[in-house]
């Protein structure tokens, strides 16, 4: 099949579909600036538990998280296993934040 023989959407198609995509850009960009604001804090806690020796990681808040989270992904409709990925992979990032920070801290008291 040609691109010639591929049906054109009608006005009204193409005006919904500009629409969702709008949308769709627009919470991508909220998504991208609350992901933001979440590091800012994340950075502060890295900070804090570095200032205070205390590890990186919590594995027991982690797991609180998550089990949250994925409570919340299933009253939003939203696959709770994906609501988990997602979170372990920020979880994962924020952990590599601390532990850049904490390697940091030593060098700062000097």
């Amino acid at each position: 099949m040609t691109s010639s023989n591929i049906q054109q959407p009608d006005e009204s198609v193409r005006a919904e579909l500009t629409a969702l995509r709008d949308s769709i850009d627009n919470i991508d960009a909220a998504v991208v600036h609350m992901l933001a604001e979440r590091f800012k804090c994340t950075q502060r806690v890295g900070r804090l538990k570095a200032d205070h020796q205390l590890p990186p990681a919590d594995p027991a808040r982690e797991a609180r998280q998550i089990a949250r989270l994925r409570e919340l992904a299933k009253d939003a409709k939203l696959d709770p296993a994906f609501a988990e990925k997602l979170l372990n992979f920020i979880i994962a990032e924020v952990i590599r934040h601390h532990e850049q920070i904490a390697g940091g801290a030593g060098q700062r008291d000097r």
